[in-house]
Formats: structure tokens, C-alpha cells, sequence
């Protein structure tokens, strides 16, 4: 049932596949030509691994996916370890080494085990939606970017070339749900990233093979914590009464509105909010309960939101004007902001722009059009943003194409498995190629 299922699909996937330019040298079509001789391969691993439940709280579930991929690279030749982690409250990660012999460039390729499906979704099997689109629990997110990313080293390997290349892979096991404190669940990431030159994420970016991201927005939380005076409604504004906390709540959120709305690739977004007399609040529910009469002044409120900005400075920035915001109290009442950790921002550098220059004369090369910089705007944070800030070249969206990412009908488009298969490789080993 699974050969005849594949089969049908190669069938309609050697059509769509572009043709290779005369701009791609012999050792790339060595490559191409592989990745088209071993698709059967790489759609079988990609099946089995979309059908295995590795939502980011299954542990087992996260650590057997990383077993299969794990073999996969020893197949390779690469060592690969498991990084445990019950420091940070989840499975952890597979770290992946290949020490080429004639290596001028150190890459970083990354990648995620987990998925947002854990055991009890209704969401667990592939399924064909047509004959060359499928549907299942992170076929894009990320599970075809893994497999593209074993195909593409796999190529490199066929055409001897594998050795000019010093390559470091982190598979996390908590992107989608990470594990705290970030400084130890990121740690793997992080010590890869200040080893390697140039980082490499096989996510899917926006879904668009003509995209890739040279830059992502960083994500960081904020809440914000009111008091005022409790009295009688009839007493609200008296001069030893004030406005009470939900006055002054309402006045914060809304200067933050109208005072830094307009920044580009800048939102700031209040998620929650409780007031009243008496609140509680559980972080780790994202939940509260609130108390109050319409006849009282409310004495607490409390508001909880996320920054998402486009670099580290603009970051810093906008904390301190929300800060000096929050602080110019309304009468009779205190507030007081606090920033938590987060995704640190992946800015446009020089560096990233100039990698998305090569990878597009890759995909245009190999017939597969130009490539562009994804807006911002239309981009989440992702583990390749802890890497950004330590290596010379970044890039992301390297995987698996597709769109419905995070919910019941996530569909993958199956042609992209080995044309972003092949943009890799030649990728890859251009930047092997080059000097500096």
C-alpha cells in the first residue's frame, strides 16, 4: 500500500520538478541526480516520521523521533549524541557532528523534533489531499524540513564532498513549546552557534518556496502590575482617592496605542487583563480570577502581553518608553512593568542579506526561480534566532513548503520535498567553495 501510495506521487512529482540549468556544475548535478534517485527514500522517512506522535510534552514520543533521524545521520557518517533535558523540563535534543577533513566554512544546521499535536489531538496520520499535496501532524512544521535536510547532506556525501564541510545539527525537542529557563534549553543551540560561521534553519518559513527569512522578529513578555486606592465609587477622583487601577491600566495601554503604533516591524500586543478589588493570577495557566462591585474603586489590575521587535536595539528601546510610560502614575495609584525572557530578534545584517543572494542564484540556477526576503511582519520567532547573534551568515525557511501550520489540516506540498532538497545541497556546497 505505502510503495504503490509513493510511487503515484513520484509520478506526478517528476513533472513538477524544474529542470537543471547549464549555470550548475558537475558535482551539483551529481547531487540533483541523487536527490531525484533517492525521493522514494526520503518521502518513506517522511511518512513514518509524521505518523510517530512527537508533541513537545510526549518525551517519548520526541526522543524516538530523534532516534530514527539520529540513525540516519550515522548512516552519513556523523556522530550524534542526545542532550538531556530534564533541566529545562522536556525531552531535549539530538546533536549531530560531521568534522569535515578539508573544511573551510562551519555550519549550523538547525531543526525541531517536536510538533504542537500531542497524544490526545485528533490529528495523527498522513493522508493524501491530492496527488501532490499531503496533510499531516507537522509535515511542514517541521518533519519535512528534517528529512530535506538529511537528503541534502546525503548528496553532498554522494558527490565527495561531504569533507569540505564542518557541520554541527541541533534538532530541538521543545521549539514549538520551549522548555524554561531558556538559558539551558537554548544552551545546545546557543554553543553550536558560537562554533559555526554560518547558520542554516530547515523551518518552513511562510509556506512560500519563493521566500526565505533573513530576518525574524525576537518575542518577549511583559507584565504589567496596577495598584490603586480601594473606596466608594462616589469618592473615585477625590484628590486622597485617585483613579483607581483600572484608570490607570486603561490610561498605560492606551499612550502604549498611540504613542508606539506607528514604529516599523514594532507590535505590542496586551493578552490579558484582570482588575478589580481582589485578583489572582497563574502564570503557568495563563489564567485569573478578578473581584469587584461597581459601586468600589478598583484597587489591582493586571495585564500580561508580548514585544515583538526587529532587532535587539529597537527592543531596549521600547522598554525603556513603555517603562517611562508606566511611570507617570495617574493620581493616587503605582504601576510597575516587568520584561521576562524570550526569542531574541534575528535582524537584516549585511551578512544574511548577502546569504539569500547566494541561495537565490542556487534556486535560479537549478530552474527554480528567485528567492526574496520574507517580511518581518509575516514571521515568527524560531530557534534560529538564538543563533543569529554569533554567526557571520543566517538564514531560514530551508524546509518543507506548506501552509495551515499548527492546526488539524497542515498540509505539506510534496514537490518542495526534493526541490528544497536540492537548493540545500548546491547551497551548501557553494558556501564550502567559498574563501571567506
Amino acid at each position: 500500500m505505502l510503495s504503490r501510495l509513493i510511487s503515484g506521487i513520484l509520478g506526478i512529482l517528476c513533472i513538477t520538478i524544474g529542470s537543471v540549468s547549464a549555470q550548475v556544475s558537475d558535482i551539483e548535478k551529481k547531487m540533483t541526480s541523487y536527490i531525484d534517485d533517492t525521493n522514494t527514500r526520503a518521502l518513506e522517512l517522511l511518512i513514518k516520521t509524521v505518523n510517530m506522535n512527537s508533541g513537545t510534552m510526549n518525551f517519548e514520543g520526541v526522543r524516538e523521533v530523534g532516534d530514527i533521524l539520529g540513525s540516519e545521520f550515522e548512516k552519513l557518517g556523523f556522530s550524534y549524541e542526545w542532550s538531556d533535558g530534564s533541566s529545562f523540563n522536556r525531552a531535549g535534543h539530538l546533536v549531530a557532528t560531521y568534522r569535515g577533513k578539508n573544511a573551510k566554512k562551519k555550519l549550523l544546521l538547525i531543526g525541531h523534533l517536536d510538533t504542537v499535536f500531542e497524544p490526545d489531538s485528533p490529528f495523527q496520520k498522513f493522508e493524501m489531499v491530492n496527488d501532490s499535496v499531503a496533510k499531516g501532524p507537522g509535515i511542514a512544521d517541521m518533519k519535512g524540513g528534517n528529512v530535506i535536510m538529511l537528503q541534502a547532506l546525503g548528496a553532498l556525501k554522494e558527490a565527495g564532498v561531504l569533507d569540505d564541510l564542518d557541520i554541527t545539527v541541533v534538532m530541538t525537542g521543545d521549539e514549538e513549546l520551549s522548555g524554561r529557563p531558556l538559558e539551558l534549553s537554548k544552551k545546545a543551540l546557543i554553543d553550536a552557534a558560537k562554533y559555526a560561521d554560518i547558520s542554516l534553519g530547515f523551518e518552513n518559513g511562510d509556506g512560500n518556496p519563493e521566500t526565505a527569512n533573513i530576518s525574524r522578529r525576537g518575542s518577549v513578555g511583559w507584565t504589567l502590575t496596577v495598584k490603586g486606592v480601594r473606596a466608594h465609587s462616589s469618592q473615585v477622583f477625590r484628590e486622597d482617592i485617585g483613579a483607581g487601577a483600572i484608570y490607570e491600566a486603561s490610561r498605560i495601554l492606551t499612550t502604549f496605542y498611540n504613542e508606539l503604533r506607528d514604529e516599523e516591524y514594532l507590535t505590542f500586543n496586551p493578552g490579558k487583563i484582570i482588575g478589580g478589588t481582589a485578583i489572582t493570577h497563574d502564570p503557568g495557566s495563563s489564567s485569573g480570577t478578578a473581584f469587584g462591585k461597581n459601586n468600589v474603586v478598583a484597587e489591582s489590575a493586571l495585564v500580561t502581553g508580548d514585544i515583538r521587535a526587529i532587532s535587539q536595539e529597537q527592543l531596549e528601546r521600547v522598554k525603556k518608553r513603555m517603562t517611562a510610560i508606566v511611570n507617570d502614575h495617574l493620581p493616587q495609584t503605582q504601576a510597575e512593568i516587568e520584561f521576562g525572557d524570550g526569542y531574541p530578534p534575528m535582524a537584516p545584517t549585511a551578512g544574511n542579506e548577502k546569504l539569500l543572494e547566494i541561495y537565490s542564484k542556487v534556486s535560479e540556477d537549478l530552474g527554480l526561480g528567485e528567492v526574496v526576503a520574507v517580511n518581518p511582519l509575516r514571521a515568527g520567532a524560531a530557534d534560529v534566532s538564538f543563533t543569529a547573534q554569533y554567526v557571520d551568515m543566517a538564514i531560514d525557511a530551508l524546509g518543507m513548503s506548506g501552509t495551515d501550520g499548527h492546526t488539524i489540516g497542515e498540509l505539506g506540498y510534496l514537490k518542495a520535498l526534493p526541490n528544497q532538497a536540492k537548493r540545500a545541497a548546491v547551497l551548501m556546497y557553494r558556501l564550502s567553495q567559498m574563501n571567506n
